[in-house]
């Protein structure tokens, strides 16, 4: 299979997922303006990566900003995800948090996802 079959393959859980982090992203409380770029699968760069464990093929999709890694979204051959998202601010409500990124992971039909908290130092 080619590299745009995967993309077409994937599509429609590639946006459940940006969905997904999207929400969660808004649901932390951060203004409008806070957040410069949101994950969008139409604006990613993808690329094919081979399973070591398997040999098969993963769809990798990826995010950047400013030539800079902001995200990226795996599709394993076993029919799992995994993806991260940077965000990499303060927490807008809990002065003692650091927001570094959100994550999602499961399945097509079971998408979980949290944001990846860091205490402040102090």
């Amino acid at each position: 299979m080619e590299l745009s079959e995967y993309i077409t393959l994937h599509r429609h859980c590639a946006e459940a997922i940006c969905q997904r982090l999207i929400e969660e992203i808004n649901k932390l409380g951060f203004a409008v303006d806070d957040i410069a770029h949101y994950p969008n699968y139409d604006q990613a760069q993808f690329d094919l990566v081979k399973d070591p464990y398997s040999g098969m093929q993963n769809l990798t999709c990826y995010w950047f900003s400013k030539q800079q890694r902001i995200g990226r979204l795996q599709f394993n051959s076993d029919g799992s995800f995994y993806a991260e998202y940077d965000v990499v601010r303060p927490h807008p409500t809990k002065s003692n948090w650091f927001v570094e990124a959100i994550t999602a992971w499961g399945q097509p039909d079971n998408i979980k996802a949290e944001a990846k908290l860091l205490p402040m130092p102090k």
